[in-house]
């Protein structure tokens, strides 16, 4: 099992500190990672709000890279359509991959906030359209280390050479973030890992997963990957405080997805490619704010070792194989908070989850999981 680390670089929740402070503070947590024994560090883009604010996460990896001999580097993801040149991701990703000895991970997504598409000039309705033409190019360059002649709708792009070279092929190095059913075909036929927030119920997230697994099989004839579940992360040897962290800290972040993500606005209607969006929002809109914070906090993995691993294994036992990314730092949750968690979960949690390499098999019902309403229904 693949078990790795998440990284928001956000100061939401976090009054008073510097943008400088944020980073120092993730700079920490990439390093204890490293020594830890995680397996990859995932770093997001995102831009301009306290939400997260990596605008390039190839060069923050490539500054951990240089501090790091082990871990792998993943973009969490870089999102296509804010890229002006498929080309200029495909020449970041090839000399991270140098720098690094050949530890890249290359993880693409399409975007969903429109606070981050309208300051780019980029319709959010053309987001679909503008990652299905630049995805293939990309991956294929990395493949080949040549970007062919290509002539779309969105990209006019003549032949190029990659320099440097990948340093070996990006085939199985490749993960998509897949919110909604599109993506998660796309990500199937692209012949990438699936990587998804844990923001749905148990039984959406395992029809997401079992769409991705099928049609993976059916395009190319071979078993994908597990796919990468994301989880806000919690861990202590005291339960009550476990679960007084988790009902603090998680809900923070959550009111931090709603403001930047506008999770409950009319807009996704309108957004071509957000119809699902729209669907969520509808259902968000209907439920409290007590209602929303007490499934989200509740469909988190978090609490004592023991607690974690009961919960990994009811969900390995219900979906059947999957990777573990552990977000650390978010919704206030201060450095001593954070650096428990990572060493409880590196000593206690991480070495028990990675043994875990038999497959499981998936059984019918999901009475021991937490059932309820997740941010989405929606995405």
């Amino acid at each position: 099992m693949e078990v790795g680390i998440a990284q928001l670089i956000a100061s939401f929740g976090y009054p008073g500190i510097t943008d400088q402070q944020v980073y120092a503070e993730e700079l920490q947590v990439a390093m204890l990672g490293e020594e830890l024994g995680y397996d990859h560090l995932f770093c997001v883009e995102h831009h301009f709000e306290d939400y997260s604010f990596c605008p390039d996460n190839f060069v923050y990896l490539a500054h951990v890279a240089a501090k790091t001999k082990r871990i792998k580097l993943a973009t969490g993801a870089v999102i296509l359509p804010w890229n002006a040149q498929p080309l200029r991701v495909a020449e970041k990703a090839s000399l991270l991959d140098t720098l690094s000895g050949g530890r890249a991970i290359l993880g693409i997504g399409r975007g969903l906030s429109r606070r981050e598409f309208e300051p780019m000039g980029i319709p959010m309705e053309e987001s679909r359209e503008r990652f299905d033409e630049a995805a293939p190019m990309i991956i294929e360059a990395l493949e080949t280390g040549v970007m062919e002649a290509h002539h779309g709708r969105f990209y006019q792009q003549p032949r190029a050479v990659l320099r440097p070279r990948p340093f070996k092929t990006f085939r199985d190095r490749t993960t998509q973030v897949a919110m909604s059913a599109d993506s998660v075909l796309v990500a199937a036929q692209l012949g990438a890992q699936m990587m998804a927030f844990n923001y749905k119920t148990p039984e959406a997230m395992k029809a997401d997963i079992d769409l991705y697994r099928g049609e993976f099989r059916k395009v190319h004839r071979r078993e994908p990957r597990p796919v990468l579940l994301t989880e806000m992360s919690i861990c202590d040897t005291d339960p009550a405080r476990a679960r007084r962290h988790a009902e603090q800290y998680v809900a923070t972040y959550l009111h931090s997805v709603l403001h930047h993500y506008e999770m409950m606005g009319e807009h996704f209607k309108d957004a071509k490619g957000y119809e699902t969006y729209a669907v969520g929002a509808e259902a968000l809109r209907a439920a409290s704010m007590e209602e929303r914070a007490k499934a989200y906090i509740e469909g988190q993995i978090w609490g004592t070792p023991d607690q974690m691993l009961r919960r990994y294994e009811e969900r390995r036992q219900f979906m059947g194989d999957t990777g573990a990314l552990f977000i650390f730092r978010f919704g206030g949750a201060p450095m001593e908070v954070v650096e428990r968690s990572m060493r409880l979960i590196g000593t206690e949690v991480l070495p028990v989850l990675k043994s875990w390499a038999a497959p499981a098999v998936p059984f019918k019902g999901s009475e021991s999981l937490v059932p309820g309403l997740l941010l989405a229904e929606i995405v």
